[in-house]
């Protein structure tokens, strides 16, 4: 899944640990985020759209593989 984390993130001035603090878990997870080692739970993930005033869909959008055919 990709994301516009990290972008968000610097346009407020906060930490990869400021954001953290305020999700409430390790700024290694932000960081496994903002790179796409990890995607967040559904309820992270509302936690984050929530603190940036965004729906979820203009903060994470799936991985688009041409070579997948949809179900």
């Amino acid at each position: 899944m990709n994301n516009h984390i990290r972008t968000l993130r610097a346009a407020r001035g906060w930490s990869q640990a400021e954001l953290a603090e305020m999700l409430d878990v390790s700024r290694q997870s932000v960081n496994a985020i903002e790179t796409g080692r990890y995607d967040p739970s559904l309820p992270l993930a509302f936690a984050i759209s929530r603190l940036f005033q965004l729906p979820i869909e203009a903060i994470f959008t799936p991985d688009f593989n041409p070579d997948q055919e949809s179900a």
